[in-house]
């Protein structure tokens, strides 16, 4: 996943998910899933499956822009990062 830039209302709590399917190999599954947020804005709550991870944000301050990393390890021993970024804005 590349970085993107996401927007988000301050009173919105809403999901992103990660879709790790093209990176892992075959046969090749999340183990472990953690998210990893800017202060400021909140992590409600994160799952994952085999080939996803999602989380639910809330939160933020209008005008500020916070990024939100999905860090994995995988059955196949590897470890990486992905990152998006969220700007806050009235909607």
């Amino acid at each position: 996943m590349a970085v993107l830039d996401h927007k988000k209302d301050p009173d919105a709590v809403l999901d992103w998910v990660w879709d790790w399917n093209e990176w892992l190999d075959e046969g090749e599954t999340i183990l472990n899933s953690q998210f990893i947020a800017s202060v400021g804005i909140t992590v409600d709550s994160e799952s994952s499956t085999t080939k996803t991870a999602t989380v639910w944000l809330s939160g933020g301050t209008p005008g500020q822009v916070y990024q939100v990393t999905n860090r994995i390890s995988t059955t196949g021993g590897r470890t990486d990062d992905r990152s998006i970024t969220i700007r806050v804005v009235e909607r």
